[in-house]
């Protein structure tokens, strides 16, 4: 490694942007513009414009995410995204561009990958390779991708589940769900609508889920105060939500989610099936920090299931990794 080059591995998600620089994450910000309504003229950018989520005029100031289902919904918001985020990093005048290794969905079309691709190279890297998310995920926790044996992977995120069976730095099987947490988050609110016929807004699902939420019923019983706004007489109102009725509100997203991983277990081959009964199967991403998902997967699919060490930079990590690691750098190809 060069003494002025910046390694980055970025993981470019649908909820958050990680970035991993010497062994450790050097920036985690929510994938998140604040642009005005009328003219689309950038506002904030990450944390700022979460902070502005749910409490500002929608005619005035729009808070969006310029990716969807981990890939490029909007080119211009995620170039000027990535560049903010470099920019804190690598400083706004940058004598060296950084290389950067950036995740992508596994099966992503060739536009989507060129379009990430462009992205990087627009926002100042110097170079941008490409890493399938799964493979990142995997070498991020730490998983030995590079041998003959099989290693399966569950990688939930913010807009998507993947599952992969990976050998020899190799993707072997994999599905995508267009599942993950903001589904998940979706699903706690229209459950409340529908039991308390109240509106509530995505960061207080978010905070149900993280609070007192859980994939199966733990045997610990949590409750969390809530405050939305009254579908009938339009005040703001207050109720009391368990965490039986999260587990409840949730099996719908949860259900697809082990679809998912049961379709690559149906199809990944004998050898490599044995190895993942031996070894198990990893969870990865801010979706595997749910209690109790790890139980339930397990019940589902009757496989061992674990939670890697640090599941949420997985994949940043990862990312980081494999542009120091010849063998992996080989296999992957730059767009």
């Amino acid at each position: 490694m060069g003494l002025f080059t910046k390694n980055l591995g970025v993981d470019l998600g649908t909820v958050n942007v990680l970035i991993y620089e010497n062994g450790q994450i050097v920036l985690q910000e929510p994938s998140l513009v604040a642009l005005t309504a009328e003219d689309e003229r950038i506002v904030e950018i990450g944390q700022p414009a979460r902070e502005m989520l749910g409490r500002v005029d929608d005619e005035d100031i729009q808070v969006v995410r310029p990716l969807r289902d981990g890939v490029i919904a909007d080119y211009e918001v995620t170039e000027a995204m990535l560049r903010h985020f470099l920019d804190k990093i690598a400083g706004r005048i940058r004598l060296f561009k950084p290389t950067v290794m950036i995740s992508v969905p596994y099966g992503v079309t060739s536009v989507e990958k060129r379009a990430v691709h462009e992205a990087a190279l627009a926002a100042g890297a110097r170079e941008a390779h490409l890493i399938w998310e799964p493979l990142a995920a995997a070498i991020g926790a730490g998983l030995p991708v590079g041998t003959p044996a099989g290693d399966m992977v569950v990688n939930i995120g913010g807009g998507i589940t993947e599952a992969a069976v990976i050998t020899m730095n190799n993707i072997v099987r994999a599905e995508s769900g267009r599942v993950g947490g903001l589904r998940q988050d979706d699903a706690i609110i229209s459950y409340v609508r529908r039991k308390y016929n109240l509106s509530i807004g995505q960061p207080t699902a978010e905070s149900v889920k993280i609070q007192v939420g859980a994939a199966v019923d733990t045997g610990e019983s949590m409750s969390m105060e809530i405050q939305g706004r009254d579908n009938v007489s339009g005040l703001p109102r207050t109720v009391s939500i368990s965490t039986g009725e999260v587990v409840e509100a949730l099996s719908e997203p949860l259900s697809i989610i082990a679809g998912v991983v049961k379709s690559v277990l149906s199809t990944t081959p004998p050898e490599l099936a044995s190895d993942i009964i031996d070894r198990g199967i990893v969870l990865t991403g801010g979706g595997a920090l749910l209690r109790g998902i790890d139980q339930f997967l397990t019940r589902e699919t009757g496989v061992p299931v674990y939670r890697a060490e640090n599941p949420m930079i997985a994949v940043a990590v990862g990312a980081g990794r494999a542009l120091e690691d010849p063998a992996i750098l080989r296999r992957i190809t730059q767009v």
